[in-house]
C-alpha cells in the first residue's frame, strides 16, 4: 500500500506548482524570468538579480520536490543575532535523496553547473541512489535546480531535457551562484538532506525515516572564493536535525553520524580545503553531516542524541570573530 502511494507522488509536478508561481511573479521575489526560443523557461534567483527570503524558500521548496517546507526565524550565535532556515518533510528520502541531494553534474561546452531538484528523478542521476530509496518519478516536465553563477543557454537545456526524457520546452530551471543571497539560503537549506545523505553513505535504509526536521544558520554572502566553505559550514558546525524513524538498527549508525567524527573536523571548511591544495578528493568526506542530531526510534521508544554545535567555528567562518 504505502509503496503504491509513493510511486503516485511526482516530485516535478509538485514542483512545477511552485516554479509556476515563481515565474508569473518574479519580479516580487527580486527574480527575473526567461524563456528560450527553444520553449525553455528559467527563473534567475541570483545571477543578475537580487533575490531574497521569499526567492530562497521557493528555490528550496522546488529544490524538495514540493515535499518540504521552509521557514525563517531569527536567532543567536552567542550574542550575535542571526537568520535561521527550519526546513521541514514527512518524505525524508524521496525529498532529500530522490530530489535535493546535488547528485548530478550538468557541463555542457563551457557551462558548468550542480544540479539538484526533481528532475534528477527523471534523468536518475545517480542511478544507485534511486535503486536504493526504490522510487523514480514519470512526469512530462523536468523541474532543475542550478547551482551556478551563469545561466543556462538553449544546448545546456536541450541536454537537461534529452537526459530527463522530456521535451525540451517542458524543462524548468531556477538558478542561483553560490555567493548570493538565494545560495546562501539553499545550501543553509540542504541540512536534513546531510543527515539524510549520511545515513545513506553509511548504509541505512532511509526509507525508514518516517520525518525530518532541521535548523541551520543562513551564512552571511561572503564572496565566490569563500561562499562554497561559508555555505558548509552552517550545516557542519551548527545544522541540528530532528529524526523520526521505525529503525532500532539505528544505534549501530549513532557513532559515525554527526560532523564531529570526521577527521577533519575542527577548522573552518576553507581553511581544510586550502590545506587539501583545493583537492576534493582529499578531503574525508565525513565531514559533509550535521552538528547534532536528536533521533527519536518509535518501535523500542528510545530517544537518542549525538553530536554538538561549534559555536566557534561557526563564528570564524562567518567572518564575526577572528
Amino acid at each position: 500500500m504505502m509503496k503504491w502511494f509513493l510511486d503516485m507522488l511526482s516530485v516535478n509536478e509538485l514542483a512545477l506548482e511552485i516554479f509556476d508561481n515563481l515565474a508569473d511573479l518574479a519580479e516580487e521575489f527580486n527574480a527575473a524570468y526567461h524563456e528560450l526560443d527553444n520553449g525553455a523557461r528559467i527563473v534567475d534567483c541570483g545571477v543578475s538579480t537580487r533575490g531574497g527570503y521569499a526567492a530562497g524558500r521557493a528555490f528550496t521548496e522546488i529544490c524538495m520536490g514540493g515535499l518540504g517546507e521552509v521557514n525563517f526565524r531569527m536567532g543567536h550565535i552567542n550574542e550575535f543575532p542571526m537568520p535561521f532556515i527550519d526546513v521541514n518533510t514527512d518524505f525524508p528520502s524521496i525529498a532529500c535523496l530522490g530530489a535535493q541531494k546535488a547528485g548530478w553534474t550538468v557541463k555542457v561546452g563551457n557551462y558548468f553547473a550542480m544540479g539538484s531538484g526533481p528532475a534528477r528523478a527523471l534523468s536518475l542521476k545517480p542511478k544507485h541512489t534511486f535503486e536504493v530509496i526504490e522510487y523514480e518519478d514519470d512526469y512530462d516536465c523536468a523541474v532543475i535546480c542550478l547551482e551556478s553563477d551563469h545561466l543556462p543557454n538553449a544546448e545546456v537545456m536541450k541536454k537537461i531535457a534529452d537526459d530527463s526524457h522530456v521535451d525540451v520546452a517542458n524543462v524548468c530551471a531556477v538558478v542561483a551562484p553560490t555567493s548570493s543571497m538565494v545560495g546562501s539560503i539553499q545550501v543553509a537549506g540542504r541540512c536534513v538532506e546531510t543527515a539524510i545523505y549520511k545515513l545513506n553513505e553509511l548504509g541505512f535504509d532511509t526509507k525508514k525515516v518516517i520525518a525530518a526536521m532541521g535548523t541551520a544558520p543562513i551564512p552571511p554572502v561572503r564572496g565566490a572564493k569563500l561562499a562554497m566553505g561559508v555555505t558548509n559550514d552552517a550545516t557542519i558546525y551548527h545544522g541540528r536535525i530532528s529524526l523520526t524513524m521505525k529503525a532500532p538498527e539505528i544505534k549501530d549508525y549513532l557513532e559515525k553520524l554527526p560532523s564531529n567524527k570526521s577527521k577533519g573536523y575542527g577548522k573552518p571548511f576553507n581553511e581544510i580545503f586550502k590545506e587539501a591544495n583545493y583537492d576534493f578528493y582529499q578531503i574525508d568526506t565525513s565531514l559533509f553531516s550535521p552538528a547534532e542530531v536528536i533521533i527519536n526510534e518509535l518501535s523500542e521508544g528510545v530517544v537518542y542524541h549525538v553530536g554538538s554545535v561549534n559555536t566557534d567555528v561557526t563564528l570564524k567562518s562567518f567572518g564575526l570573530v577572528k
